[in-house]
């Protein structure tokens, strides 16, 4: 395996996520698009940190123990980076590379299942080389405990043979600096956790900030963009710049198609109604849960199962796409009797909410126990 390339996945890996996920235009996952746009994301990515837009705080942090080991002639502390899919995780990484003047090697949590493949990793670097580890928190038990002794030690023990006859081999690691990648940081044991020398958390962009990245990637696409073109793509890219490269590009093709290849923020609005991403980046899977939960259901509380059959779904595309972005926005509320809709759901579909009365939330027209 070249292990300077992106890790296959083993079967246990789903980088699409559920299957309704795959194909979806404002999906932050890094396997979403074909093999063309994952290339021209790579292409548009930043080089350095002066390039980096957003994430103020973890870039300077980041800076600061860069620039700290570099004065030293020291490796990098290891870095543990956390967020959603689509903040520059991963742009990151190659950023502590670059600015250390170390090559990377990149593999992923779900490609190590043994042992074994992490000690051929370790083994095979460097002095100073970064490893970035994706999603982290999906390697195998055993490969986590060897990992703690690499990062701290720099030192693995390599089993040789089996039962009473087995015997541990030390073999030493030249410095190396770990970047590890997690959606989900509270999967991480704090054993693992706590050997990182730095830790950041990855925030959702504000509009202004994706308005930068998305003119920065206009010029390096050779786009050309109004400013209100830039806010309307913005607005609708669900606060991540990987998002609002994908969508930027598909506006870039409808302009380039109907409209003389200037994207103003009529253009973007068309372009984005085609591609189904409304005002607040509902696609149609996010707006078919509120209407089901809307039209059919009274706002709910309603049980998962039954709202994923309403919208013709597995129970996990609802749950892990769709919901996170509805919940977040405010239109979707997760209770202990099911899923309801929030006044902002009503308004977003131009829906008037049912009369409710003493029956409660969810219950329109029905009366209370005591009421006259």
């Amino acid at each position: 395996m070249n292990w300077d390339e992106p890790a296959a996945a083993t079967p246990d890996a789903d980088p699409e996520g559920p299957a309704g996920a795959a194909g979806r235009l404002v999906d932050a996952a890094a396997g979403a698009a074909g093999d063309d746009d994952q290339a021209i994301e790579a292409a548009l990515r930043p080089k350095d940190l002066g390039e980096f837009v957003g994430q103020e705080r973890v870039r300077e942090q980041l800076d600061l123990v860069l620039r700290a080991a570099r004065q030293r002639g020291a490796t990098a502390d290891h870095v543990l980076l956390s967020g959603a899919p689509g903040l520059g995780k991963t742009t990151l990484s190659m950023i502590i590379a670059a600015e250390m003047g170390a090559p990377i090697r990149i593999t992923s949590g779900p490609a190590i299942q043994h042992a074994g493949d992490l000690a051929a990793i370790l083994s095979s670097l460097a002095e100073g080389e970064v490893l970035f580890l994706d999603e982290i928190h999906r390697m195998s038990r055993p490969a986590e405990e060897m990992l703690y002794m690499a990062m701290e030690d720099f030192r693995v023990d390599v089993i040789v043979g089996k039962g009473p006859g087995a015997t541990a081999i030390p073999l030493e690691l030249p410095p190396f600096t770990l970047v590890g990648a997690t959606t989900r940081a509270g999967l991480l044991p704090p054993p693992l956790r706590d050997r990182f020398g730095f830790t950041g958390h990855m925030e959702f962009y504000a509009p202004a900030e994706l308005e930068r990245v998305i003119h920065r990637s206009a010029r390096l696409l050779d786009v050309e963009i109004e400013p209100d073109g830039a806010g309307e793509i913005a607005g609708r890219s669900r606060g991540t710049p990987r998002i609002a490269n994908r969508l930027l590009r598909r506006v870039r093709d409808y302009a380039q198609v109907k409209a003389d290849g200037l994207i103003t923020a009529e253009v973007a609005a068309q372009a984005l109604d085609v591609y189904e991403v409304d005002g607040r980046g509902l696609d149609r899977l996010d707006r078919a849960v509120l209407t089901a939960l809307l039209k059919l259901f009274g706002g709910g509380p309603v049980g998962l199962s039954t709202l994923a059959v309403a919208v013709g779904e597995e129970r996990e595309t609802v749950e892990e796409v769709a919901e996170p972005f509805l919940v977040r926005e405010g239109l979707l509320a997760r209770t202990p009797r099911g899923r309801v809709a929030t006044p902002a759901a009503w308004t977003h579909l131009g829906l008037l909410p049912p009369r409710q009365d003493a029956g409660g939330p969810g219950r329109p027209g029905q009366s209370g126990l005591f009421d006259g």
